[in-house]
Order: structure tokens, then sequence, then C-alpha cells
């Protein structure tokens, strides 16, 4: 009896499927993060999308190339590759685009929030 329940948690994702509603990625963002992930040997990862405490204005986006999805994860596939965020971040999160930079100043990963009330004056971090 116990083997069986194990099976059947073991084959059942603990993450659910979003949409672009929650985030949509820009195809200069797609194009920047496969080319991350094929560097780290992840052709099949995923880009984790955090929001945490911190910066000049309150919150603050953390962004980090993993393998899968985690427990309570919701993953997004948009512009072919797959970006995953936990349910405490798509609070804040839903409705943003992310976007690349390929510039020497103000470049890299930018986040176009429509939740962000405030944004500090470098723009890493805002409040809602």
């Amino acid at each position: 009896m116990i083997s069986a329940n194990a099976n059947k948690s073991a084959s059942t994702p603990g993450f659910r499927i979003g949409d672009e509603r929650l985030i949509k990625v820009s195809p200069t963002a797609a194009k920047k993060v496969s080319s991350l992930l094929a560097k780290q040997g992840r052709a099949n990862g995923v880009l984790r999308v955090a929001v945490v405490g911190g910066g000049c204005s309150g919150l603050q986006y953390k962004m980090d190339l993993q393998d899968a999805p985690a427990s309570r994860d919701i993953l997004v596939e948009s512009a072919g590759i797959k970006v995953v965020v936990d349910p405490k971040s798509a609070l804040y999160v839903t409705g943003s685009e992310l976007d690349f930079l390929d510039a020497l100043q103000d470049g890299g990963f930018k986040v176009k929030n429509p939740n962000a009330a405030t944004t500090c004056s470098c723009g890493e971090s805002f409040s809602a």
C-alpha cells in the first residue's frame, strides 16, 4: 500500500502550468536565456524569476537558471523558454514582461512590471 502511494506521488508533478498572463519573455531575452542555459549544459532547464526583499525600494528581482521546476512553482512557456515563478512572487510579477538589453550601460535583463508602484533611480528595485 505504501509503495503504491509513493509511485503515485512520484509521477504527479508538484508544479502548475501557467500562461503568458503571468510573465512574458521578449524574443531578445529568450535568445539570451537559451544561450545561457546551453553554456551551462542545461538545454532543458528553466529560468527562475523571483521577487525578494531588498534594494532601495523594498523589493527586487532575483533570476537564476535551474534544471527543473520545484514543488508549488508555476511554469510558463514563453518565446520558447520555460520560466518558473513561485506562488508568492507570482503576486508581484503578474502581467510583467522580461526583456534583455545588450548595451554597455544599463544593459542586462529588465522587467517591465505593471504592478510596480515606484522604482528606484538605479532601476534594480521596486515597491508594489
